[in-house]
This record gives structure tokens, sequence and C-alpha cells, in this order.
């Protein structure tokens, strides 16, 4: 018999979590504020697009191992276990709000059993715990820091297959407590204090914003001195102690981690009497390469693309998945639509009529063909793969003139430039 979860949270991580708790075996209540959402959940219905959540979700419902109720403190009355998996904004000064982390533990307080364990699987500040701790004013209850390392689009795989699962507690018993609920996962289990758990995470979205900004500042000098970024990062990833992984050069990083807990960390670092000029570079080179591949387009349309009509593939900030936080695609749209563009767009996860304010200004279509109609460029600014099988002699007629801008190096230029395309890459000459 496995232990009784609540979820407080039901967004992409909240919702991955509690689907693979109870896939584990655990009996999970997830909460939300959202009466329309309690509901369609109830009937299995998967807001977000998460590879493999479907099927999880469906499985618990059927075997009774996983429910869903509104409102937290419904949740939490027999729960040995309450994890908090709610939204940790970036605030106006950088740091990420915990309203709404203080806001559930303040409710759940008075409802919590004696002996259970709140934990944090947001990604908070160092020193969230202890402020939890404050809110739920319970002396009898355990606060333990959770961090999770999910990928959206294989955020279940991720869960399942884990590289580590780090736990903070200042009570290694209680911390031992947490580590059971993953005993059936592969992966090495890291029980450390609360401070340095909440660092850990930080400290690895920051390291691998680190590396892509990296190599997208090596692909401009790639294009400056006429060498293959392609070949010089395969040449570095044979190097063991740098490894390939997040050596992809393309239009710069975004979503709903990377920017957030980047910028966070440089305020975490400064509110303690650090400046962090490495990771401040790390940012800044970032929003550098948006402009980078916004200037990419520019120059096939002369330089100025005011009245010029931009064709777009890819909204969401990365492939598989349906999330437009913070995109380096909308990004980039965005600097040319304020330059007086006409931008048209196709993503395979964001259909046409979407009523999202990000996409003010921006045509959606419902194939890739309708976007290239008559346009002076096409930008490929996410990374789906069905792009790649397009036919591109129904694309050569249909664009206005035949100018590729590849922000994902997803296509193979050189076979783009024997049909008669204008190609370009990023860090490829």
């Amino acid at each position: 018999m496995g232990s009784k979860i609540a979820i407080i949270g039901t967004g992409y991580v909240g919702l991955t979590t509690g689907a693979c708790l109870s896939h584990l075996g655990h009996r999970v209540v997830c909460a939300d504020v959202v009466p329309e959402k309690v509901e369609s959940l109830s009937r299995g219905e998967v807001p977000i697009l998460e590879a493999g959540l479907d099927e999880l979700v469906a499985e618990g419902i059927e075997e009774g191992r996983l429910s869903f109720v509104l409102g937290a403190e419904h949740a939490v009355g027999d729960a040995e276990f309450v994890f908090l998996c709610l939204p940790t904004p970036q605030g106006a000064d950088g740091a990420a709000d915990l309203s709404f982390i203080k806001a559930a533990a303040r409710e759940i307080g008075p409802h919590l059993q004696a002996d259970a364990v709140v934990i944090n699987k947001s990604t908070v500040p160092v020193g969230s715990a202890g402020e939890v701790a404050k809110k739920l004013e319970r002396p009898d209850v355990h606060v333990v820091s959770n961090p999770e390392f999910l990928r959206e689009g294989t955020a279940v795989a991720d869960f399942l297959h884990p590289d580590r699962v780090v736990i903070g507690a200042d009570d290694p018993e209680v911390g031992k407590r947490v580590a059971e609920l993953y005993s059936a996962l592969p992966g090495e289990v890291l029980v450390t204090d609360p401070a340095s758990a909440e660092t850990i995470k930080y400290a690895s979205n920051a390291f691998l914003a680190t590396k892509i900004s990296f190599v997208n500042a090596m692909a401009a000098v790639c294009e400056e001195v006429g060498a293959d970024v392609v070949d010089v990062v395969r040449g570095m990833g044979l190097d063991q102690r740098i490894g390939d992984k997040f050596l992809v050069p393309g239009p710069g990083w975004g979503g709903s981690c990377f920017p957030k807990d980047s910028h966070a960390l440089v305020r975490i670092a400064e509110n303690h009497g650090y400046q962090f000029g490495l990771l401040r570079s790390v940012i800044a080179t970032n929003e550098e390469q948006f402009g980078r591949v916004a200037n990419k387009i520019a120059r096939f349309t002369g330089g100025a693309v005011e009245g010029k009509r931009i064709a777009v593939w890819g909204l969401t900030f990365k492939a598989h998945t349906d999330d437009l936080r913070d995109s380096p695609a909308i990004n980039i749209i965005r600097r040319l639509l304020e330059v007086g563009a006409t931008v048209r767009a196709y993503d395979p996860a964001v259909e046409p009529g979407t009523t999202d304010a990000r996409l003010a200004g921006i045509e959606i279509v419902a194939d890739p063909y309708a976007a290239v109609d008559g346009a002076d460029v096409l930008a490929v600014l996410t990374e789906w793969p069905e792009f790649r099988d397009v036919d591109f002699g129904r694309v050569a007629g249909a664009l206005g003139e035949r100018n590729v801008v590849d922000a994902r190096n997803l296509l193979d230029g050189a076979v783009l430039k024997a049909q008669g395309f204008a190609y370009d890459g990023i860090g490829r000459s």
C-alpha cells in the first residue's frame, strides 16, 4: 500500500508529479482553485501537451489512486505528504514571487495531520522552507525541499527515470521518509539540508543556460571566421569533461524556468552581497541572440522589415510542448512586429484563433504552407521535427522570395541551397 499524498496545484509540475506518484502506487489527491479545471481533470481531460501524461492520468483515475478536488484544504486532511507545486513567477525586481506558496501554506496549516511532511516542489529561493514553516504555524509538521528537474515535453520520462532525486531536510529521518516515495525509481538520491537543495535547482538551471549562451556566442564567432559550429560542437563534445548535452546553438533560451530562475539567482546573490557577473553576462548574451536572429531575418529584406511579410514556423519555446511562456520565437517575432513587419505563423501545438495575449499581432494559420504564401522570408524558430518533412518544392513555389533563416539548424542547408533557396543557419558558413 502506497502513501497518502496531496498535490497542491495542477500545472505542469503538479499534474505530472501527481500522475507519476499515482503510477508508483501511491494514493494521490490533486487540488486546484479553478472549478472547471478540476472537473475536466476528473474526467481525465489533460489540458497540457505532455507525452504520456494523458495515459497516466487515465490509469490513476481508473484504478482509484488519483483524484482531483477543489480547494487545498479538501486534499490535505489525511495526507502523509503534501507537495506544494505552485507558480513562483518572476517579480518586478527579478526575485521569485512566493505569494502563491505562502497563501497555500496559510490555507492548509490548520488542516494538516500531526507529523505530516510539507514538500516544496516549486522552484523557490534559498530559505523558503523556513518561510513555509512560518506560514503553516504548525511546529508538529515538517517542511522539506524536493526540487523538480522536469523538462517540458519529456516530464513523465524525466520523473520516472531521474538522474537524481534531491531532498533537503533539517531532519535526516524526515528526508528518508520522502526518499521512500521514490524508492522504485532509478537515479541517485541526495539527502541534504534545505538551503543546499534549493540552491541545487537554481545552480543546475543557471549552468544549463550558461552552456546554451556559450554555444550561441561560439556560433557567432564561427560565422565570422568561417567555421561550422556543428563540427565545432561535435569536436568539443567528444571531450568527456565537456560532453555535448545542451551545446546546441539556436535562437536563445526561454520557457517557464531558465529566464525566471536565472534572474532569481542573480537577485539571490545580490541580496547576499555578490553581483554574479558571469550569470548576468549569460542573460545578456541570450538577449543579444534574440536580436541576432531578428537581424538575420532583416538582412534578407535589405536590412529593414517594414512592410515585409515574414513566415514563421514554430511559436512554442521548444518542440513537443504547447507552452508559449518566454518563448524565444515570440521574443524574436515581437522585435519584427515593432519595426513594421507582418508575421504569419504556424505551430503544430497552436491552433488558429488561439486567444493568448502573447500572440497579439501574429496571424496564426493551420499549416506550414499557408504560413509561407507570398512571404519574403521563412524563419524556423522552434525545432518541431515535422518541419523537416515539409515539401520544399511546394514551399519554393509559395514563397515570394526563397529566403530561409533556420534558427534551429533543423533543415539541411545544402539541400535547400541546391533547390535555389538562400539559407542562413546559426553558426554555419
